[in-house]
Parts: C-alpha cells; structure tokens; sequence
C-alpha cells in the first residue's frame, strides 16, 4: 500500500529526539548566515538574492531533466528583481514562467498559497497548454490517474503510484487549509512536510516536483522571514538527486512516520547552507572586486570573462588561457591574447606558469583562486 492509501495519512509523526538537535542547528547557521549577509548592505544582499534565485531556477529545472539556458534565466531573474543593469532580451516563456514562480513563492512568502495562485503557478509553468508534446491540463487538477515511472519502453519500473483523479480536490482543500494555518510547527519542519504532501498528492499533470519546491520555498523564506535570498536549496537537491528520489519513494511506500524522510531533508539544508556560505564569499570578492576596479576602463569581452569566472566558480570551469578565452568570446586567439595582456598590464589578472601554456588568474581582493582548479582545458 502506498501512505495515501491509508486511514488519515496525513496525520504525520515522527521521533523529536532524533529531530531536535539537527533542526537547532540548522536553525543556527541559517539565522547566522542572514545576520551575515544583512551587515552587508543592500547591494550586497541583491547580489545573493540574484544568485541563489538563478541556481534555484536553474536546478529544480534540472531535477526534472529540462536544462535552462543560465543567461537568459540571469536576464529574466534580474529583470523581474528590477536590478537596473540586467540587459532586455527576449526570454522564452518557459524560462519567465518558472521565474516568475519562484520570484513570487520568495517575495511574496506571507501572501496566501489558495487555488487561485496555486493554478496561476502552474499555467506560468505551462503557457503553451503542452508538457513537451502533450496536451495537459492547465491551471486545474489533473482528470486521470497519475504513476511516476522510470525505464525505457517495455522495461518501464512504477515508483508511485499517485490517489485516482477523483480524490484530488478534498485531498488538496485538506493540504492548502493546514498549509496556510498558523500553528506552532517549525517552519522548517512545515516546508519539508508541505513538499513531501504535495509531491503524494500529485495533483496536476506536470510540474509537481516543481511546484512542491517552490512552495518548500515559500515556507523557508518565511522561516527566514527576510527576503533576502543566499541559499538554494533546489542546487543542493540536485547534487543529491539519487537520494532525494529515493527518501520521497521509500517514505511514501511507509506509514505516517516521517522520521527519516525530515533526518535526510534537514541535512540536505544543512548542507546547502553551509555551500552557501561559499557562495557568500564569492559574492562579496565579486562585489569588492568591482568596487576596486569601477574606474578602470575595461572592454566587454574583458568584463564579461571576470563575471564569468566569479559566477562559474562552483562549475570548475578549468583554467582560463587564450584558447579558453577566444573559445569562450568566439574571438580570434589574437584578440584574446591582446585582451589577458591588457588585464595582466592593469593588474586585473596575474600569470601563472603553466609549462607549455600560460595560465591566467583573477587578483582578488579576498585571495581566492580564481578559476579555483587545475584542470584539463
């Protein structure tokens, strides 16, 4: 039997022994972390929202194996954050839609999650009416059954199979009522529950992983209670997908004891809080960076290599050279060469001995190494 299948399902339980230490904790440093970035100042404190909402977009659109274009979504993010210097371009309207539902889950944590936003979430998700070329239901609950499945034609394996259509409505009235009712529960603990629910209901024909995790959220912004933006936890998720998969799937073939399933979810956000810390640093070298250099005359292949290189920093993009640099601005090796010796001449970049090849690294304010590996090109 699966969880939903029982008697009240919903009456979730699990062993606050087991819970109470890690949640103090994580509690801790997420409290810690705001404090932090709050001293910063404003500019500062837009940077992170702008990055972690863009990894945020990013990966919960990865978990679900479509992969976003990363400027495009940054143009889209910073747009809609009204940040002055995004570029307008034409963004396609599956990446504005996403966008647009994470932006208002984050900024709009306090406003009531009803039938009404819930059904706009999910027609910004699929304004075409399709999912790749299926027609689907929009902004209403699915009319048929639901199973998620993995495997190819023929070898197809059921993971879950989701409550019959026709149980939808009553089960979501039940999840959106709790949801927005005020009570005593962490509001950590309440956005693991709330995503962990709506993922069981399933109740459209697409989009409900990532819908769970923008309402998940929602909830963590309004346990922040900062709009403030500095960690995403959907990028942590993703660097876990395999188990992530694997605690929703074992715990909705359990009972109602959800002890395991919130043990691995608190550490998951212990883990992507403490990656953002990381992050913290790489936006404040990036800040002060270009706070040091404001009145240096740069081109913008120049500048668009330094940001680059800040906003890649966790993707080990390997070392920047003057083959990387012409590959990467699709620029002549001679151009990219007249470039880097430009930067080393304004003290911008340092040369490192690389044998054959010369490698080039950023001066940062903070002496972080900038690319931070040694790769391969």
């Amino acid at each position: 039997m699966y969880i939903h299948e029982k008697e009240n399902w919903t009456d979730f339980y699990w062993d606050n022994e087991k819970i109470i230490q890690a949640l103090a904790a994580v509690r801790h440093l997420q409290g810690r972390l705001l404090g932090h970035i709050e001293k910063l100042g404003f500019d500062l404190a837009e940077s992170s929202t702008l990055e972690s909402l863009i990894l945020d977009v990013l990966d919960t659109s990865k978990i679900e194996g479509e992969f976003l274009n990363p400027e495009l979504v940054r143009s889209s993010v910073a747009r809609k954050l009204g940040i002055e210097s995004a570029d307008f371009v034409k963004i396609p309207r599956n990446i504005d839609g996403i966008v647009d539902v994470l932006i208002d889950a984050t900024q709009n944590f306090n406003k009531e999650l009803n039938e009404e936003r819930l059904f706009g979430w999910h027609n910004s998700l699929f304004q075409s009416g399709y999912s790749g070329l299926s027609k689907i239901d929009v902004a209403r609950y699915r009319s048929s059954g639901m199973k998620v499945i993995s495997g190819a034609l023929g070898r197809e394996k059921i993971h879950f199979i989701a409550p019959v259509a026709e149980k939808v409505p009553a089960e979501m009235s039940k999840f959106l009522h709790w949801l927005n009712k005020e009570n005593k529960l962490d509001l950590v603990l309440k956005a693991m529950i709330a995503h962990f629910w709506f993922v069981t209901i399933h109740p459209f024909d697409d989009g409900n992983g990532r819908l769970a995790r923008a309402i998940m959220d929602m909830l963590l912004t309004k346990s922040d209670g900062s709009k403030i933006r500095f960690y995403s936890l959907s990028n942590q998720i993703f660097k876990e997908q395999k188990r992530y998969n694997e605690i929703i799937e074992k715990t909705q073939k359990s009972d109602s004891d959800i002890t395991a399933y919130l043990s691995w979810f608190i550490s998951c956000f212990e883990r992507a809080l403490l990656s953002s810390e990381q992050n913290l640093e790489i936006i404040l070298d990036k800040a002060t960076f270009w706070d040091k250099n404001k009145f240096i005359n740069l081109n913008d292949r120049q500048r668009f290599v330094i940001n680059y290189l800040y906003d890649n920093y966790e993707k080990e993009v390997g070392f920047l050279r003057t083959s990387s640099y012409a590959k990467l601005l699709k620029c002549s090796t001679d151009t990219a060469l007249r470039d880097l010796q430009d930067l080393v001449s304004k003290n911008i970049l340092s040369v490192e001995d690389g044998g054959k090849k010369t490698n080039y690294i950023l001066n940062s304010p903070k002496g972080i190494r900038i690319p931070k590996i040694n790769s391969i090109d």
